[in-house]
């Protein structure tokens, strides 16, 4: 099946997506151009998802069939598999095909908002001054100015994923979406006790874990009952 491109018109998305870009280029240019390299040409630093047979519905609001657990999106406008929340940051649903795809997003946002408080941390209390920088530049001229703005953005961005993230992770352990939470409406018969090891790896479509941080890949829904898998 090819892969399909689903964007929503909607201005908040669009806001929300145009931040995240912004932050993420902000940090990504700015903190080695001010840190890394200047630092490393000193040699301050060294070089360093089981498809199971599902009961169907009809869906009230668009009238179409669509398995349980699904969910419709009055914002995209039609029905989401296992859906778990509509994100305005990515403007689109997070549901089975993409919940995986989310929660490296939170990962590696999270990984990367510390190593930019890290840095920063560095330079201002570590590192030796930099004697080789030519001082006119934009980015050394304003230094400290771009070195706050760059701690403010990682701190509410890493005390924000959090939050999320560890959300996330509750919700997958009791193999529950946001929604289902918040309406507590789940049919007990459709959660089964599984092991921690099931629940993440019909999220991300393996039981490799190591593939499991991996987004440059294709998920593939699990085909083998777990139990009769080995562990890996």
């Amino acid at each position: 099946m090819a892969l399909q491109i689903h964007l929503v018109y909607d201005p908040q998305g669009w806001c929300c997506v145009s931040i995240i870009t912004f932050v993420w280029l902000y940090n990504t240019l700015y903190i080695p151009k001010l840190i890394l390299f200047p630092h490393y040409e000193e040699q301050h630093i060294p070089t360093a998802v089981i498809v199971q047979r599902q009961l169907w519905e009809t869906c009230t609001k668009c009238n179409k069939r669509r398995p349980k657990r699904s969910h419709h999106c009055s914002r995209c406008g039609h029905c989401v598999r296992k859906m778990d929340h509509h994100c305005p940051w990515i403007n689109n649903c997070v549901g089975e095909d993409n919940h995986w795809l989310f929660l490296l997003l939170c990962f590696y946002t999270e990984f990367l908002s510390f190593l930019t408080l890290l840095f920063n941390f560095c330079q201002y209390y570590y590192l030796e001054p930099l004697t080789k920088v030519k001082e006119e530049l934009f980015v050394f001229r304003h230094e400290l100015a771009l070195l706050r703005i760059s701690t403010l953005m990682g701190i509410v961005i890493f005390g924000g994923m959090f939050g999320l993230f560890y959300g996330q992770l509750s919700n997958i352990l009791e193999d529950m979406t946001t929604i289902e939470r918040m309406s507590s409406n789940l049919d007990e018969t459709l959660k089964p006790s599984k092991p921690w090891q099931q629940t993440f790896s019909e999220v991300f479509g393996t039981r490799w874990k190591i593939l499991w941080f991996i987004p440059f890949r294709q998920r593939q829904p699990l085909r083998v009952p777990y139990h009769h898998a080995s562990h890996v």
